[in-house]
């Protein structure tokens, strides 16, 4: 049995996953499958991965659903996959030659039965790390790397499939696509922690219409589901300032969505007051600016 799933959600992009599938088609490993989740794509996805298959260079799986977002798709082919690890690679993106042995090769080393994964770095195209290095420990909980350790920029984790399918399935809202693909780990970081490495594990390319440049859109569209994943940040967060700023998303949330129970529902009633003035300005700028992306600040 292979060791590791490389899943991508892909939805019209036919005309990107070729670069992908080059790169994973020349890994030094072939220790892996390939499991692609068609979140209703009405381009030629379906024959162009039909077309790779009869290649028969990688194990390739398709698997096509309705359009219910990416994070619906995370939902599918975590219940499909079944390796012992596995890896979100998105349409856009592709992989190193060396990525696949180089990330069994430090699970082999350094794994466990309850470690949460791995995370590693993603990086351009040139080269250039995105953000900043990992911190220098040993393992570190997904929250610590961004609130202790005051990481940036975006980066690649492997799961422990034992591990992440304890805490399925991501919770849907009616006809929203959750959007959230970090909700779950706020749950497994209070029992598992993260191998940290400092190695590169994918190269990532920013698309126009990717969700990073549409982030105040999907504010728009999912807001009961942000409002959801708020809750679980500010039940969990590691201070009071974090506590505090989900506390004001969580409102502009809630008055975008279903404003209803908004104090009832807070975990942190007291600071759900003292936030409404913020998180109703908040809200006002998310209601009525003409911008889809996001400052970073804005999404902490």
């Amino acid at each position: 049995m292979k060791k590791i799933t490389v899943f991508t959600p892909t939805y019209n992009r036919a005309h990107l996953l070729p670069k992908l599938y080059e790169s994973l088609k020349n890994q030094t490993s072939k220790n892996f499958k390939w499991l692609i989740i068609d979140d209703g794509s009405v381009d030629n996805t379906k024959e162009v991965v039909e077309a790779w298959g009869k290649e028969n260079e990688i194990e390739i799986i398709y698997h096509f659903q309705e359009n219910m977002g990416m994070v619906a798709a995370h939902n599918t082919a975590h219940y499909i996959m079944d390796t012992e690890l596995c890896v979100c690679i998105d349409s856009d993106d592709f992989m190193p030659h060396n990525a696949i042995e180089l990330i069994l090769d430090l699970w082999e080393k350094h794994g466990y039965e309850e470690c949460a994964g791995m995370v590693g770095l993603d990086a351009y195209t040139n080269g250039n790390i995105i953000g900043t290095n990992l911190p220098n420990v040993k393992e570190a909980k997904f929250s610590e790397l961004y609130t202790t350790y005051k990481i940036s920029g975006d980066k690649k984790f492997v799961h422990n499939r034992k591990v992440f399918n304890k805490y399925l399935p991501y919770p849907r809202f009616g006809n929203e696509k959750f959007p959230v693909t970090s909700y779950l780990y706020l749950f497994i970081e209070q029992q598992h922690k993260l191998l940290v490495f400092n190695e590169i594990f994918c190269i990532v390319e920013y698309m126009e219409d990717g969700l990073s440049n549409n982030l105040i859109k999907q504010y728009r569209e999912s807001p009961n589901s942000f409002a959801y994943y708020r809750l679980a940040k500010m039940r969990f967060a590691l201070n009071y300032k974090e506590k505090f700023q989900n506390t004001i998303h969580y409102i502009s949330s809630k008055l975008l969505g279903d404003s209803k129970n908004l104090l009832k529902d807070s975990p942190a009633k007291l600071t759900t007051i003292l936030a409404f003035p913020f998180g109703l300005l908040l809200y006002l700028y998310i209601k009525n600016t003409k911008k889809t992306a996001v400052n970073k600040k804005l999404n902490k």
